[in-house]
């Protein structure tokens, strides 16, 4: 017995949104690099894709609140004077991401480092001790 076929009359724009998305038709939902975060005994690791990037791309700081801001800003070029075709589709740029994350406590703000290899940009954070937490807590004496 054949089941009767659904057919709903949004179908075709949502095609046409998939396969011609321009500079005049732009998609709803913007992506974002993805990001994953990975913890070892000693570290926190933190990879974001990104395909075509390079360091002059990123900037990586720990800001007054203690945070870690990721910002890409990419320069694209729109002309297409030297190409043979044109995009109609174009997901795989950035023109500008921020993305915060709160460093946990135990993160070591002093030695985090960044490095972009094979297209995926990783910022290391080692661990401090729970050791050297105390020792970077001060006492402040009540008069």
């Amino acid at each position: 017995m054949l089941t009767p076929v659904r057919r709903t009359q949004n179908w075709l724009p949502s095609i046409f949104n998939d396969f011609f998305d321009t500079d005049w038709m732009e998609k709803a939902n913007s992506t974002a690099p993805a990001i994953n975060v990975f913890e070892t005994e000693n570290s926190y690791e933190v990879e974001l894709a990104a395909p075509g990037l390079t360091k002059e791309d990123f900037k990586v700081n720990v800001d007054s609140d203690d945070n870690l801001v990721i910002s890409i800003e990419k320069k694209t070029d729109n002309s297409e004077k030297d190409k043979k075709g044109r995009y109609l589709r174009r997901e795989f740029s950035y023109q500008q991401f921020e993305q915060c994350m709160v460093l946990p406590d135990d993160a070591d703000k002093e030695k985090i480092s960044a490095k972009v290899e094979n297209g995926v940009l990783k910022i290391d954070m080692p661990k401090i001790t729970e050791a050297e937490i105390k020792k970077n807590q001060r006492l402040i004496t009540v008069s």
